[in-house]
């Protein structure tokens, strides 16, 4: 049985821009979208451009269905080469990244067949719960488990 686009249900993935963060969220975005959804992963600028120096420029094509976005972290371009100072990224991010995302989920959802019907975002983007507010989706929590297993 095929699922049309207009019937896969769209999740739209927010990974905290972290090293760390983006994998996990892009693996599990990549099993969601292997199950049928159609998939929305947003990055901040600057990681996105990192992503594409060194997986390559197209490593990010091919996958119908699976759309990269990005959206504004609030801190001044850099070169891709220089690591972010996290305390920065962390303030930036949270006055600077709900907006542009707010707008982004509202553009999609106007120009999509398909609204987001979930909003996937990773447990550190701590200003998540506000991203439900005025669209009708649901937000839920990636948890990002911490540490080693051992066994007893």
């Amino acid at each position: 049985m095929s699922i049309t686009t207009a019937t896969r249900p769209h999740v739209v993935c927010v990974p905290a821009p972290l090293q760390g963060h983006i994998n996990p969220m892009l693996k599990l975005a990549k099993l969601l979208h292997h199950k049928g959804f159609h998939v929305t992963f947003v990055n901040t600028e600057y990681i996105h451009k990192r992503l594409l120096r060194s997986r390559g420029p197209n490593s990010l094509d091919g996958l119908p269905d699976f759309h990269f976005e990005t959206i504004t972290d609030g801190l001044p371009p850099v070169d891709a080469d220089v690591s972010q100072d996290i305390i920065a990224l962390a303030e930036s991010t949270t006055k600077a990244c709900l907006l542009p995302l707010c707008n982004l989920i509202s553009k999609l959802n106007d120009t999509s067949s398909s609204n987001s019907d979930d909003v996937l975002a990773d447990i550190c983007v701590h200003w998540w719960e506000s991203i439900g507010n005025g669209f009708e989706v649901k937000v839920r929590q990636a948890i990002k488990r911490v540490g080693t297993s051992r066994p007893e």
